[in-house]
């Protein structure tokens, strides 16, 4: 799918009039429903991983109430059921920006994901429709949250990015090892120390690095992640803590390779029940001094 550069510029220049508005943090979420936001459900993916056809979905249709507004613990949340894979996308694209966003698991589980980590993510510079990767997600980078694995990179559809990474491991990090013995394949880690590596959807590297350190909170309890997006770079922290650095974000469109510096936010829905609250956004020029190198 093309992209051309005029689309990109166009969405900046959007993004830095809507934010210049109002400076200070800004709700994503409503807390009553889901304006502001598209959903799109891809084909069932069970179904499709047992080779049969599938029910496609598509976009804003949710049958199953997979995205729901609830009171979880006595304030608004948004209430991911898990079933189906897909995503909930903002409207509007950002720029330069301090998201932070709330996460805590709930019991379910559904198809091939039974017996495997709880999963979900959050996509940001999410570029296009979404059904690109896998039939799913969008072109984006994805901040993992998956247990054990909260803050992992994954450069999904045609994005790349540069991460300091050395040694090898097999992920999840902290989980216990399977009775088989086995981890399944290596990735790199993340390591400010370690040599810019360039991941993308293609060898020697892959598209997942994994983060620093597990910082997940225990289950049933709220983790708050936060989301530096400056220019083509980011970070990611979790609890207070920042597991990765990345930088110099790009997008291939067509025969380019051009710098990706905005997009929309996503959160996906994949086979784990999930609640989100307190999301929310605002402009940046530079990094938090919390959080600078």
């Amino acid at each position: 799918m093309h992209y051309p550069r005029l689309w990109l510029s166009g969405m900046l220049l959007v993004t830095a009039a809507a934010l210049r508005a109002d400076e200070a943090w800004r709700p994503l979420f409503n807390g009553r429903n889901l304006d502001g936001w598209t959903t799109f459900l891809a084909p069932d993916l069970n179904a499709h991983h047992n080779g049969e056809k599938g029910d496609p979905s598509g976009f804003n249709h949710d049958p199953l109430g997979v995205f729901k507004v609830e009171v979880v613990d006595g304030q608004p949340a948004v209430h991911i059921s898990g079933q189906g894979f897909g995503v909930m996308t903002t409207v509007q694209p950002f720029a330069n920006y301090d998201l932070k966003i709330q996460v805590k698991w709930g019991e379910s589980k559904w198809g091939y994901k039974i017996g495997q980590a709880r999963d979900a993510g959050l996509l940001y510079r999410c570029v296009g429709l979404a059904g690109v990767d896998h039939a799913t997600w969008p072109h984006c980078l994805e901040f993992q949250i998956q247990e054990h694995d909260f803050g992992d990179l994954y450069a999904l559809g045609d994005t790349q990015v540069t991460v300091n990474a050395s040694r090898m491991a097999s992920p999840p990090i902290g989980a216990p090892v399977p009775a088989n013995g086995k981890r399944g394949p290596q990735y790199r880690i993340y390591d400010p120390q370690g040599a810019p590596t360039l991941f993308v959807q293609k060898p020697p590297n892959g598209n997942r690095c994994v983060k620093l350190e597990d910082r997940e909170s225990p289950h049933g309890q709220w983790n708050q992640l936060e989301l530096i997006v400056l220019g083509a770079d980011s970070i990611h922290i979790v609890n207070g803590k920042v597991v990765m650095r990345l930088h110099q974000a790009q997008i291939r469109l067509g025969a380019e390779v051009v710098p990706l510096t905005a997009g929309q936010i996503s959160l996906q829905t994949e086979g784990a029940e999930c609640f989100y609250r307190g999301v929310e956004i605002r402009p940046i020029e530079s990094v938090p001094a919390e959080f600078a190198e």
